[in-house]
């Protein structure tokens, strides 16, 4: 099922699947007049909901790639800490915790970096 579903997700992501589903819809739109309204908006909605889910997946799937080229880069960097890899798969809390602590050391480095000299 995943396979199909990642298949789904490349297609409707790409111009041809957007003229798929504007077709679909243009099609269930034209049945309106032979007294199938039920029929068209049980069909839209299911494809309301499968679009939604696809799109979900697809974001999923570019924000997995794209955590693991940075920790890659983190990985590979020998004056980094490695114990922001992983940090997405943390509670929220302790995610804001890392994330404040970081952001006060780059304060202080960019603070120290920017005195005169005396």
């Amino acid at each position: 099922m995943n396979h199909f579903l990642f298949q789904m997700a490349d297609f409707l992501s790409r111009p041809p699947g957007f003229y798929f589903v504007i077709l679909a819809m243009a099609g269930s739109t034209a049945l309106v007049p032979f007294g199938l309204t039920d029929v068209v908006t049980y069909a839209l909605s299911v494809a309301a909901i499968v679009i939604t889910s696809v799109v979900l997946i697809q974001g999923y799937r570019d924000t997995a790639a794209i955590h693991a080229k940075l920790d890659e880069i983190i990985v590979s960097m020998h004056e980094t800490r490695n114990g922001v890899v992983g940090l997405e798969h943390e509670q929220p809390e302790h995610i804001t915790a890392a994330v404040e602590q970081l952001e006060a050391e780059a304060d202080e480095q960019d603070g120290a970096t920017h005195q005169a000299p005396v």
